[in-house]
């Protein structure tokens, strides 16, 4: 699955072929799978907007020097500049995506309308909560995670998959417990065994490194021998291991994905766990929404036809790219960098300096998002009077 740069814009969400998109200013992150991060790394200069999770994982992970990394807080809304003047604006908003640690949905808003952009999710209810859709405002284009919109494929929950799981694992009493994983996700399958079977989980140094950055509970363990279940990635699930784990110590291997795979050893179980929305709760989730269009994340011919009649009536934002984001586009020396937030109430109340210009004399491009945590570019809102004039001369 790759990203998308937003028509119209200067977004890209998971999308890193600088090259490939030149007038692209804001780049962002939904999660850390590697399907989502191709190129990305330490040679990356350019301003990355993600989670606070996924800021620390993306660090670690792929060496992608801090100053690059623009982690925005979950649940909260921000503003980020779409020009040099700071009149053209988008307001993004984080929600949860309750697909692996870090991941979330941005909604984004500005001259382009309101997009809802989900990357790879599990539906819950509880996200239709956040109050930006709690408002039931019209959502113009949603990008939807597709990987299961397919209504022949019935997906248990995770509460169910995880008792699959328990069951196979109950009927082998005296097996060591191998279980295929990616390098991050399933993490609070692996916290729910250990406690429910009383038994440390073996992961390799490096997991457990990553595993710390996450704050999860004290189940984990690097000593060979301290558990019954370990933790291994998916690729080492094969005939060969199966049988030299087997000669070693009674063994089954347990593969939690709602992909298709043929095991080749009597002892490797699949069972459908999966971190990605089923058919049946992508059609809620569509039906509750009502955007105006889908695009969706997954290129395939049917998609969009299963969710046509949940779609809004209302008909979509006509978009007019303002002149002055035309020229930020344009122009290949400006990156959105340095920025801050301040809540919007201390800033209007913020009595300014002598020969400061302050918030309040910019505030009607911002007023309608009082609630929200804004992030602003810090200079713009700085800078001495007589140096903004001494500027605006030299412009001329």
């Amino acid at each position: 699955m790759s990203g998308f740069i937003i028509p119209n814009t200067p977004i890209a969400v998971d999308f890193w072929q600088s090259r490939r998109c030149n007038h692209v200013r804001l780049f962002f992150l939904t999660h850390m799978h590697s399907d989502h991060t191709g190129g990305l790394s330490s040679t990356w200069k350019h301003p990355v907007y993600c989670s606070p999770v996924t800021a620390k994982l993306l660090n670690h992970m792929l060496q992608v020097d801090n100053k690059w990394i623009k982690p925005l807080e979950v649940g909260q809304c921000h503003m980020l500049r779409l020009d040099e003047t700071g009149r053209e604006t988008v307001t993004v908003t984080l929600i949860d995506a309750n697909h692996c640690p870090g991941s979330v949905m941005f909604l984004f808003e500005g001259y382009f309308g309101t997009i809802l952009y989900t990357g790879d999710f599990r539906y819950s209810p509880s996200m239709l909560n956040c109050p930006p859709l709690q408002n039931k405002k019209t959502i113009d284009v949603l990008y939807l995670d597709n990987t299961n919109c397919n209504p022949a494929q019935k997906l248990p929950s995770r509460k169910e998959a995880t008792n699959q799981i328990k069951e196979i694992i109950e009927k082998h009493p005296e097996h060591d417990i191998v279980i295929g994983l990616y390098h991050i996700g399933k993490e609070s399958l692996l916290v729910d065994l250990a406690k429910y079977f009383k038994t440390w989980v073996i992961v390799t140094p490096q997991r457990l490194e990553r595993l710390k950055m996450l704050e999860l509970e004290n189940v984990f363990e690097i000593k060979n021998g301290a558990g019954r279940i370990i933790a291994v990635y998916l690729s080492e699930i094969t005939y060969g291991n199966m049988v030299r784990w087997n000669r070693d110590h009674s063994t089954i291997a347990i593969i939690p994905t709602s992909r298709k795979i043929n095991p080749n050893h009597k002892d490797i179980h699949v069972v459908p766990y999966s971190d990605h929305s089923s058919f049946e709760e992508l059609t809620e989730f569509v039906s509750r929404l009502k955007p105006c269009s889908i695009v969706p994340l997954v290129k395939t011919e049917k998609c969009e036809t299963y969710f046509k009649s949940y779609l809004s009536a209302t008909k979509k934002h006509e978009v007019t790219i303002p002149e002055t984001v035309k020229a930020y586009m344009k122009n290949p020396n400006k990156m959105a960098v340095g920025l801050i937030r301040y809540p919007l109430r201390n800033l209007i109340r913020k009595r300014a300096a002598k020969g400061v210009e302050t918030f309040e004399d910019n505030l009607p491009f911002v007023v309608e998002h009082q609630k929200c945590s804004l992030t602003l570019y810090k200079e713009k809102y700085s800078l001495p009077r007589k140096t903004m004039k001494k500027k605006n001369k030299k412009q001329v």
